[in-house]
């Protein structure tokens, strides 16, 4: 017994001189860091030494530039001739052609990498990812055709970096504009406003970026372009915000596009690659500053911006998402268009399920909805004749919008488009012994009495007056549960958040 005890002790004696010992290791590295950062102890310093102290702390990175005309052998160099030890990391999405006028055989070179993110077979994913390169603290993003500033703005700069996370540097005498960006992951929405002050979200304007590499390793794709927009909409997302230094700046490099062709060349190149990132994001819909509305996804023309559904869930409510907003718009206007051309006819109809769900929570389509449900009379088919001919086979209307009947059970759809096949269902009921009921036993919309209909009442949907059961509150917990009004249900038993 004496003998264990006496190893108790000699094991937690040993615990505790690890733990002192590690306590006093962090104390003196934050006391190291500190004084690397601070200016007044560091300016004095002789520069070999204050050159691999820099070297210690930041990575340079060169993310776009554009391979038919750039400045960054020359913004390589001149890092270089200021701070030879400083690693340097050149990204591109593949190798660029020409090839940069720069020597990495050069002994000089030796600190200084070019990465290609296309995938390779001699390279592996590590080798492909900028962040395996990153050693340092911090990260300064260079753009084109910039010079690094004296000394003591590089110093100063960087001190800003540990209390602020994001900070950012005109380039020449550039005035910066501050954003506010309204990022709604879960609604696939940005919303872009002009702000005043120095911290934001993002900015307008040449600037060097320098960043903690803790925040810049929390984002999905940090280096993706164009560069630095996808950057910031990534920040925002994991609640960054960038601080501008305005009484700082770095100094102007090479003039670039200066001829009209390079210049639309760039602005194309813009273009394109801003509508992949909002793709690649899932930004579905884009509000500008300026209050332009633009829409990356589904049209009329393509197919819709959402994949399967399976057992009445779409694939988005697994990625924590609500339909997409260019579909809430396709299905507001199939169901206008619907509407319409029931009236048209004197058709009796009303809204069902979950579309009357959405009516009496917001006016609107449920946000996790992606279809519109209309119950109508049996009886007042014939008078349509979209419905009469969709009976045989799929038929196309004057506007364009495909009538057919379900393969699922005894209703029918119209689909936006031959292309996007969003749709509002029409659901034919008939009256059975003083209730309403239908074939289509599939879905769950089930019979109801049939005084819900007389007589009936109406509500405001998708922007207009739509027929609606009377005594709506009964009519939903009928046909759901208690209380669905204030608590729905997603489906597949999502949570609302």
């Amino acid at each position: 017994m004496r003998l264990r005890f006496v190893r108790a002790v000699l094991v937690l004696a040993l615990l505790g001189n690890i733990i002192v010992w590690h306590r006093i290791w962090r104390l003196f590295a934050a006391q190291n860091t500190l004084r690397l950062l601070t200016p007044s102890v560091t300016t004095n310093e002789p520069p070999q030494k204050f050159h691999r102290h820099l070297a210690r702390l930041v990575t340079i990175v060169i993310r776009q530039f554009e391979s038919f005309e750039n400045d960054v052998a020359s913004v390589v160099e001149s890092v270089l001739n200021s701070f030879p030890a400083v690693p340097i990391l050149i990204v591109c999405d593949e190798l660029p052609y020409p090839p940069l006028e720069l020597d990495f055989a050069n002994e000089s070179m030796k600190n200084v990498r070019l990465i290609s993110l296309r995938p390779e077979f001699n390279k592996s994913f590590e080798e492909r990812n900028p962040l395996y390169y990153i050693r340092t603290k911090f990260v300064m993003f260079l753009p084109d055709a910039t010079r690094l500033s004296t000394k003591q703005v590089i110093q100063e700069t960087i001190s800003q970096v540990p209390k602020l996370g994001i900070v950012i540097v005109p380039v020449g005498k550039i005035t910066l504009h501050c954003l506010e960006l309204d990022l709604r992951v879960k609604e696939w929405t940005l919303k872009v406003t002009r702000v005043s002050g120095t911290e934001c979200d993002s900015v307008v304007g040449k600037h060097v970026t320098i960043i903690d590499a803790k925040i810049l390793r929390k984002l999905s794709d940090p280096f993706l372009l164009p560069f630095t927009d996808a950057l910031y909409v990534q920040t925002t997302a994991v609640g960054a915000k960038i601080h501008i230094l305005k009484n700082y700046q770095f100094n102007e490099g090479k003039p670039l596009y200066r001829n009209q062709q390079a210049q639309f060349k760039v602005q194309q190149l813009h273009r394109t690659r801003e509508r992949l990132m909002f793709e690649k994001l899932g930004m579905k819909k884009v509000t500008r500053a300026s209050g332009s509305v633009e829409w990356y996804g589904c049209s009329r023309e393509t197919a819709r911006c959402f994949g399967s559904v399976i057992n009445s869930v779409p694939s988005y409510l697994y990625q924590s998402r609500y339909t997409p907003p260019c579909c809430l718009a396709g299905l507001r206007r199939v169901t206008h268009h619907v509407i319409d051309k029931l009236e048209e006819v004197g058709i009796r109809f009303w809204l069902e399920g979950q579309s009357l769900l959405g009516a009496m929570r917001s006016g609107d389509i449920l946000p996790w909805d992606h279809e519109v449900q209309i119950g109508l009379n049996r009886d007042d088919l014939t008078r349509s004749p979209w419905l009469v001919r969709a009976k045989n086979k799929p038929v196309v209307d004057d506007d364009g919008f495909v009538w057919e009947k379900a393969t699922e059970g005894e209703f029918f759809k119209v689909q936006y488009s031959k292309v996007n096949r969003l749709h509002v269902n029409l659901l034919p009921f008939y009256a059975r012994n003083g209730s309403m009921t239908k074939d289509a036993w599939f879905l769950r919309n089930g019979d109801f009495p049939e005084q819900f209909l007389h007589p009936m009442s109406s509500i405001e949907f998708a922007g207009r007056q739509v027929p609606c059961p009377n005594n709506i509150r009964d009519f939903l917990e009928l046909k759901y549960f208690r209380g669905v009004i204030e608590n729905p249900e997603l489906p597949g038993k999502f949570l609302l958040d």
